[in-house]
């Protein structure tokens, strides 16, 4: 094994906006919980990196997909100042890269897999969680690691997986072997990849959203990556109607082959007219907030809520954006509606039940629309800041 592998790396530099309140946990010029209003100026590049050495209860994974998320877009991507769009937890520099899935090659001695409580032997193919959950405070003891106080994630604040390979913690790591009955060669992997982004959708209409009941109305604002796979598991739930909000033909396509029953163009009509008559005036049992706009959506979104025959409403807010939500406190008052946040895909049985559900037959590899090497990485991460054609590109090694 050579001692040295090529990362897709980003550095930005450390500069806080004038009106920047430090976040308690902020560890100036390394990390921030809050990254848009700290990182300027981000410069992707491949560089070399020491292949990482294990602690006893990690495993070595060699990576053999990695999908780009619109974090590694935002990351690198900057505003009229140079400040990066992406609001959560960052460290610089990192090597970017968290959808992912591989071969374990080695494990420590405490390596253990959760489910057979034996150690990882290597040779398995498995996924990985992104968020590095500390398991001992508060909120993690409350049974609450995606908002961890200690919180690591990968390809965020530690280097993440475009690269050969990465040590993480066993704790994160989900065997796909049974994807191996449905896919072939490198699609178990790209199957496997897909893991995380999926559990992000599963996490927020499942988990924070309560899930629904059989016969209900859905709306998923925006048909990004989270967006068709949140379609793809409400019509498994029971959706009598997936109704999905968006713009793109190739995005509006891959809604429909994902479970949307009807997608609506914003542009061309008025979406909350358009989701009432569908629904028959009853609008919606869930709302999925995907696109990062709140400032576009909400009006529409708040209009079916108001208009529509359905009380009880949930808004999920997945999407990551630094802009303000322009609530209405009377509308969910009078409609006994309400808004939650999610965030992450770990803990709650969400990953297991997103891989049994895979490999079950909910064919997620129809989300990628391109494959990429290593070398193609940042010029499709650049690409994408503009490219809403393409759902997916995930990069194989």
């Amino acid at each position: 094994m050579s001692e040295k592998m090529l990362g897709v790396t980003l550095h930005a530099k450390w500069d806080p906006r004038k009106d920047y309140r430090p976040h308690p946990r902020d560890i100036a010029k390394k990390q921030t919980y809050l990254g848009s209003k700290v990182w300027r100026h981000p410069e992707l590049k491949i560089e070399e990196h020491p292949i990482p050495k294990l602690r006893p209860n990690e495993v070595l994974m060699e990576v053999k997909a990695c999908g780009i998320c619109g974090s590694d877009v935002h990351m690198a991507q900057a505003d009229k100042q140079g400040y990066i769009f992406y609001p959560g937890l960052t460290g610089f520099p990192c090597i970017l890269g968290h959808e992912t899935a591989g071969v374990i090659v080695d494990s420590g001695a405490e390596a253990f897999d959760k489910v057979t409580g034996k150690r990882f032997q290597g040779g398995e193919a498995v996924c990985t969680e992104e968020m590095v959950w500390c398991g001992m405070c508060r909120p993690c003891a409350d049974g609450q690691p995606n908002h961890c106080e200690k919180l690591d994630e990968i390809g965020f604040n530690v280097n993440g997986a475009f690269t050969k390979y990465v040590a993480l913690p066993s704790r994160l790591m989900w065997s796909i072997e049974a994807f191996k009955e449905r896919y072939a060669k490198e699609d178990v992997f790209v199957a496997g990849a897909l893991v995380e982004p999926c559990s992000v959708a599963y996490n927020a209409v499942i988990e924070r959203g309560g899930g629904i009941k059989p016969g209900d109305n859905v709306i998923i604002l925006g048909a990004g990556p989270i967006g068709v796979a949140a379609c793809a598991i409400l019509k498994r739930a029971g959706a009598v109607r997936v109704i999905v909000s968006e713009p793109e033909p190739a995005r509006a396509k891959l809604a429909k082959k994902m479970g949307a029953d009807h997608v609506i163009n914003p542009l061309k009509e008025d979406f909350a007219e358009a989701a009432l008559e569908l629904t028959h005036g009853m609008g919606a049992a869930l709302i999925l907030e995907a696109t990062g706009l709140p400032e576009v959506v909400w009006s529409g979104l708040e209009r079916i809520i108001w208009e529509g025959r359905t009380l009880l409403t949930t808004v999920v807010i997945v999407a990551r954006a630094d802009a303000k939500v322009p609530l209405t406190g009377e509308v969910y008052q009078v409609r006994k509606a309400r808004v939650v946040g999610a965030q992450g895909h770990s803990g709650h049985g969400t990953f297991p039940h997103v891989i049994e559900l895979i490999a079950a037959g909910m064919d997620v590899t129809q989300m990628v629309t391109k494959r990429i090497n290593l070398k193609q990485v940042p010029e499709n991460i650049i690409k994408l800041q503009t490219d809403r054609e393409n759902c997916k590109i995930t990069c194989l090694m």
